[in-house]
């Protein structure tokens, strides 16, 4: 009686330590490439229409903007002197940041050959994408005349103009244009199976021809797969290094300045986390959406879910900590001006911009603590929305409060945004969310060749020193 009751609890415990399943249900190879692949092509739900209809009309109200912000000069927008830097930043940054989730979850976790991150690789890879093309966007406008901005690039030239390679800004231009070049070539190598599979399932000519030149020969040969994940660990290793390096550039805007509140060695590791932060808080929204409208419980599953939203209270007191030493360094420095920038944020002119980014980012986010609530969608979506508010007010509290009130009191002067400013957000928001909807119909949004690593009995297992 005994020793069976121990092993009862030696059972027990192995089963507590075994990691969970991250497919569940009893699904095949074949019926994961169903599941994932049919619904590419075949025509969308009622539902699509009116959201692809919602976000598109806000894209055009964007660019119609755009347009008339060229034509008429950034003189429509609410920037002054002191503030020069206001929108345009404020939405640069903040894109950059959604960007970031996407490449830690592909590149980093599978180095780490974290199993969790197959299902949600893929989407998480394509909202890369899609928000660092809303980023590039604020920069153009944001010098004004936008037809020169190839001034920009080291080309030899005739009128003796090169960049000045000690400005931050251009150091932006190189570190974001890589980021975007690696990730989408990471995202490309991973979908080149999916692309094969796609050409041989469908019976359409002009598809088949596109698919075809899109999968570039791929035959699912030995020696293909042996190229494929050679070329995926060595982009997957670039991508890691730039996951830490893009936003510390982008941190090195502010840092490198001499304003009191931005000259601070925290930036970079206060950047990075809060891109992260906001990153999977867009992920963990889309997905939750996606999840539900395209039924795939089985394969996004409750443990994914938690996990990120785990990440994201991880992230949230990762943040706090960072008000908190920002308010430190502010009485331990004695320096009156950062003092006078810190108390800004608590109780200077923007002080609900500042007590919304800290309810936002650090007391909101702690709900997550209680499980219900991480595998509950109403709870995950008020977190997730939430973080992405917060995390906007954020760059909004960084830029706005400390420029709005420089060294000299004469001229201090309240920021003040504009419809086209307004407009300009929704219009990068629209701008995302279309090409989000567009890359759930037209390509598959889970990696199946991934997926299929992680099926019940796709790997060998050991038992008496024998693989079953």
């Amino acid at each position: 009686m005994k020793s069976g009751s121990t092993l009862t609890t030696a059972e027990s415990t192995l089963q507590l330590l075994k990691p969970p399943s991250v497919v569940t249900g009893h699904l095949t190879i074949g019926g994961l490439d169903d599941q994932v692949l049919t619904p590419v092509g075949t025509k969308p739900p009622l539902a699509w229409f009116v959201a692809f209809s919602v976000t598109l009309s806000a894209t055009l109200i964007g660019i119609a903007l755009i347009a008339y912000t060229i034509a008429t000069g950034i003189g429509v927008w609410g920037n002054n002197v002191p503030v020069a830097w206001a929108f345009d930043i404020i939405n640069f940054v903040f894109w950059v940041g959604i960007g970031h989730a996407g490449t830690l979850i592909s590149a980093i976790l599978l180095l780490f050959r974290a199993r969790w991150r197959n299902a949600i690789s893929r989407f998480s890879e394509a909202m890369t994408i899609f928000a660092v093309i809303c980023a590039t966007l604020f920069p153009l406008i944001h010098v004004g005349r936008p037809w020169l901005a190839f001034w920009l690039a080291p080309y030899p030239n005739q009128r003796a103009i090169w960049p000045n390679f000690r400005s931050p800004l251009l150091w932006d231009v190189f570190a974001v244009n890589t980021y975007f070049l690696v990730s989408l070539l990471f995202w490309y190598i991973g979908l080149i199976p999916d692309l094969a599979s796609l050409r041989d399932r469908t019976t359409n000519r002009v598809k088949k021809a596109v698919y075809t030149v899109l999968a570039l020969g791929w035959r699912g040969a030995s020696l293909h797969w042996h190229h494929y994940e050679r070329a995926y660990l060595i982009i997957a290793g670039l991508a890691t290094g730039l996951v830490l390096s893009v936003h510390s550039v982008v941190s090195f805007d502010f840092a490198v300045s001499l304003v009191p509140g931005w000259h601070m060695t925290i930036f970079p590791p206060y950047f990075v986390t809060g891109a992260i932060f906001a990153g999977f808080a867009m992920v963990v929204m889309a997905m939750v959406v996606v999840r539900k409208t395209m039924r795939l419980e089985n394969l996004i599953t409750d443990y994914h879910l938690e996990v990120m939203n785990k990440v994201i209270l991880t992230c949230s007191c990762l943040m706090g900590y960072a008000y908190l030493l920002e308010g430190f360094t502010a009485w331990y420095s004695m320096n009156p001006y950062i003092h006078h920038t810190f108390m800004q944020y608590i109780t200077g002119s923007y002080w609900w911009a500042g007590w919304l980014t800290i309810t936002c980012n650090v007391l909101i986010p702690q709900l997550l603590w209680l499980r219900p609530i991480r595998r509950s969608y109403s709870g995950m979506i008020l977190v997730a929305v939430a973080v992405t508010v917060g995390m906007w007010f954020e760059r909004f509290v960084i830029i706005v409060s400390s420029l709005h009130q420089d060294f000299l009191p004469s001229s201090w002067q309240i920021y003040k945004p504009t419809f086209v400013d307004y407009g300009i957000l929704l219009g990068s928001f629209g701008l995302f969310f279309t090409l989000v909807l567009l890359f759930a119909r037209v390509l598959p949004v889970i990696a199946t060749s991934e997926m299929k690593m992680v099926l019940p009995g796709s790997q060998p297992a050991h038992k008496g020193g024998r693989h079953e």
